[in-house]
């Protein structure tokens, strides 16, 4: 088990570990004071100390959790990523919606206050 996020990276295909890469810098450039760990045997952003987003790489998507119940408008747009009640799945047959990203996380982040 990694016990760092570059650990967690290092195990990882290349592909799989460019696509968190890339769902990692669209983290930082909306929040550029983000925390990383590992909790729950997968990476963790944080946020003043407290979990933010967790990202996990499987062999067919990268999973985030939580992802909870959003605006009308941008839920519908995260509707079709959804597996699960708090779950979002990236699929690696399909680019990362990064613009969708960015709002998703702003969004986390203006729920925190």
């Amino acid at each position: 088990m990694a016990a760092t996020v570059e650990e967690y990276l290092a195990g990882l295909p290349a592909d799989v570990r460019a696509r968190l890469e890339e769902l990692r810098g669209v983290v930082r450039e909306v929040v550029p004071q983000a925390g990383e760990a590992i909790s729950y045997a997968m990476p963790v952003f944080t946020l003043d100390g407290a979990p933010l987003l967790h990202v996990g790489a499987w062999k067919h998507h990268l999973g985030l959790y939580p992802v909870p119940r959003l605006d009308p408008e941008l839920e519908a747009e995260v509707a079709p990523l959804r597996s699960g009640q708090d779950t979002v799945q990236l699929r690696h047959t399909a680019p990362l919606p990064r613009d969708l990203l960015v709002r998703l996380v702003q969004a986390m982040v203006d729920r925190r206050g």
